[in-house]
């Protein structure tokens, strides 16, 4: 590894946030007003990385960590903290979390046991259930699985999957509700519910819902494709057909793909 070219990335930023001479649209950006860029980026590393491209895992990895670069400038242009004060506390938190490598080999031998000490580790003393931040500000499908699973380690869980599928038809019965009264902010509240209940009947039949939405976001993406690649062939455009049309189309080419 050539940490010359790790010095070089972090003087890049420190050029690009000078406050005479540095480019406006990085100096004008804040913690808040790159979030959107920390989480795309990170969703297109992991994109990389399950297409197999390495390449584009290179690439896409010095992207987040541009983001991380910039977020450590923009503390440390406002005196709060610097990269060296991060990469000390990771450090010191990487070495407390594993004491098996650290200090006593005998403490975890198997994946299994080094995460039993890592959880006890990790977590001050605090009530049996407890959600946190970092539970809800995860993606929101993954969140509600995860607010599942803690539900249940108290006992607050349904016994049988036919339970949980018959909230998700209540939930949904209560949408149809609040639909046909025109209450918007109902409406909405209740859709939420009905979310939150089949991420429950995803978690009771042992399948992520965050995987199977992108799952099913991927297929929807190349049927779609695929039927404006065979309008296409035609001369036509897809504003140029009917619903109905489109959906025979769409029917007749959906299972090729």
């Amino acid at each position: 590894m050539d940490f010359q070219h790790i010095v070089e990335a972090i003087n890049t930023i420190k050029a690009l946030r000078h406050p005479k001479t540095g480019c406006p649209w990085d100096l004008k950006q804040t913690h808040k007003s790159l979030i959107k860029y920390l989480i795309e980026e990170s969703y297109e590393y992991i994109h990389a990385i399950e297409q197999g491209d390495i390449d584009k895992m290179e690439e896409e990895l010095g992207d987040v960590l541009l983001q991380v670069l910039l977020h450590a400038q923009i503390a440390e242009d406002n005196k709060h903290f610097d990269l060296g004060s991060v990469a000390k506390k990771l450090s010191e938190k990487m070495i407390h979390r594993h004491p098996h490598v650290f200090k006593d080999p005998s403490l975890a031998s198997t994946p299994e046991e080094v995460t039993k000490n890592w959880q006890k580790l990790k977590n001050k003393p605090k009530a049996e259930f407890s959600i946190t931040e970092e539970d809800i500000y995860l993606p929101s499908l993954q969140a509600s699985y995860k607010i599942g699973e803690k539900s249940k380690t108290i006992n607050f869980d349904w016994e049988k999957v036919e339970d949980v599928l018959a909230k998700v038809e209540e939930e949904l019965e209560e949408v149809k509700v609040e639909m046909k009264a025109s209450d918007y902010t109902k409406t909405r509240d209740e859709i939420g519910d009905l979310l939150f209940s089949v991420a429950q009947l995803a978690r009771h039949l042992d399948i992520d819902p965050e995987e199977a939405l992108k799952e099913a976001n991927q297929k929807f993406v190349r049927r779609i494709n695929k039927v404006e690649t065979i309008v296409r062939k035609t001369g036509k455009e897809m504003k140029d057909l009917s619903v109905d049309e489109l959906e025979t189309v769409w029917q007749e080419n959906k299972h090729k793909v």
